[in-house]
Order: structure tokens, then sequence, then C-alpha cells
């Protein structure tokens, strides 16, 4: 089944008030016993105004009142944030293209790239590192424009690298040497959506993307 998860629980801002306004109400207690044995201890011949005493529990409640009201802001993003996974998991089943180098590669989907070049190439060589940064593999490509590159995880030693998320980089050089900027985005299939720390996240063969970066989405994968 493909999985639609969330890392936000809607009842975490009732939780924290609860336990704000608990905290909060035992201070009070004890601001109230001081201030009785204040009063019953005072100077006769120079007591304390009403209006400290007014001021001093006005601010108690300013305070309550920001706790309820952070309280209910938290629930409020909750629930947007719900909202938006749930409309998110339309994407679920979709191929989609998005504005990066990185995807994910298994043992039954391999990675999945484009390119485009910003003008006519001579050469072009690709480079895959993993997560770590470490350079796993390096390729070099049919010489093209725009193409596109699939990744199995064979390498060059006959081994296969391990399931993962993997950055494609590209050199590309003009007939006259010069470097030729080439943009690479990574797609497939779209198999989870989730929200991190309240943030949409959308999984493609273990690799995952914000919906910020998303370009196009296909009801089927690329001829």
């Amino acid at each position: 089944m493909t999985p639609i998860s969330s890392s936000i629980t809607p009842a975490t801002g009732a939780q924290n008030a609860n336990g704000a306004n608990a905290a909060l109400n035992a201070n009070f207690d004890m601001f109230l016993k001081l201030l009785t044995t204040q009063m019953q201890n005072q100077d006769p011949l120079d007591p304390m105004e009403t209006s400290e005493y007014t001021q001093q529990l006005v601010q108690y409640s300013a305070v309550e009142q920001s706790i309820q009201q952070t309280s209910t802001l938290k629930d409020i993003l909750a629930s947007l944030s719900t909202q938006d996974l749930a409309q998110s998991a339309n994407f679920l089943g979709t191929y989609a293209m998005f504005d990066s180098a990185t995807a994910g590669m298994s043992a039954t989907t391999p990675a999945d790239w484009s390119w485009e070049a910003s003008r006519a190439v001579e050469t072009l060589s690709a480079t895959i590192t993993n997560a770590s940064g470490q350079v796993v593999e390096t390729r070099v490509l049919d010489a093209a424009r725009a193409g596109n590159f699939r990744w199995d995880g064979s390498l060059s030693n006959g081994r296969t690298a391990p399931d993962g998320s993997y950055t494609l980089a590209l050199t590309a050089r003009a007939a006259d040497g010069a470097n030729v900027p080439v943009a690479i985005r990574s797609k497939g299939l779209i198999d989870q959506v989730e929200t991190v720390g309240g943030v949409v996240r959308l999984g493609i063969n273990g690799a995952d993307f914000g919906v910020p970066d998303l370009i196009r989405v296909r009801s089927r994968a690329d001829d």
C-alpha cells in the first residue's frame, strides 16, 4: 500500500497548553499566598496601592490568554497541514519531474534523470554521488543538448550500488572547449506523501522532494 503519513499530531497544541496552564495555575496559587501574606504584613502607615495588586493580576491574566492563543494557532497550523497532506495525496501514482539532481534508486526501479544544456555540446560526462557525497560511478554519455539518463545502480567494477538516493552531476563542453551549463531534473512515480515539520514531502523510489520543486506531473511515464 502506498504510504501517506504525517509527523504532526493535531492534539499537540492542546497538550502543550494544558501543561503550560497547569504550571501557570501552580504559580498563581503561590502568587496569591504571597500576596495575602504581603497584605497582612504591610506597613499600615504606607500601604500598597490597590492599583499595584490589580496590575499584577492583569499580568497573570495576559500570560494565560497568550498561552491559549498559542495553543489555538498550533491547532490551526496542524489542521492546515493535514489538509495539505490530504490534497497532496492526489499526487500518488502520478509521474512527476522535480527541479533536483537527486533521484532514488532501488533494485526494481532505476534512478531517472533528464537534462538540457544551454547550447550544443561536444562532450558530456556524468558523475554519480551517494547520499554521503562520495563518488560511486562516472560515465561518458552521448553528447546531446538534451536527453534522459537512467541508472540501475550498475558500477564499472561489476558490482551494484545499494538502494538509496543518488545525485547526478554533468560536465558538458562545447566544441571550443568552454563549459556549458546543464540543467538536471529527476523524475519518477510518486509513491509516498508525508508531512515533515508541517511541510509536505513527495517520495519517489526512496528519495523525497518538496512540493515547490515540482515542475511537471503526468498520468504516465515519459515515452
